[in-house]
């Protein structure tokens, strides 16, 4: 149900986890306690179980991505140094990966561009900051009203 959201929090560094499916509330109710994570969704039913079990829970009422992140982000602190931290399929932390090592494996004019490149090892997915990076740090520079370093 939110998706784009769990993408784009997963882009401010937060450790996001993004149920499928076939989980149940209890399921994710679970994780949470024992992950000690948040609840973010839309469900009214699986907010109510959460507050019940004294859950930290944050109800999105918007469908409107920009001010989905602006109530997070409100609430949640992003540090600056995990932005852009991490996978945004997977939630993997991000290595840094020495061009030599890519050459080959992503598009030549990608390696020719561009000398910094981060892999994801479970994913197995290259990063690198491509014409996706400036609008990528626009959106939250606008979300933040402050530039974030990268």
């Amino acid at each position: 149900m939110l998706g784009s959201l769990a993408k784009w929090l997963r882009i401010f560094g937060f450790d996001t986890f993004y149920a499928n499916n076939e989980m149940t509330d209890e399921d994710l109710l679970h994780i949470a306690t024992i992950e000690k994570r948040i609840i973010i969704s839309r469900d009214k039913e699986l907010i109510l179980k959460g507050k019940k079990q004294n859950i930290n829970v944050i109800e999105i009422k918007n469908t409107d991505l920009n001010d989905q992140l602006k109530l997070v982000l409100n609430l949640i602190k992003v540090d600056e140094k995990l932005v852009l931290s991490r996978c945004t399929l997977c939630n993997t932390i991000l290595k840094t990966i020495e061009k030599s090592k890519v050459e080959g494996k992503i598009p030549k004019k990608v390696f020719d561009n561009n000398d910094e490149f981060w892999f994801c090892n479970k994913c197995k997915k290259f990063y690198w900051m491509g014409s996706h990076y400036k609008k990528i740090t626009d959106k939250i520079d606008e979300i933040t009203k402050r530039k974030i370093k990268k």
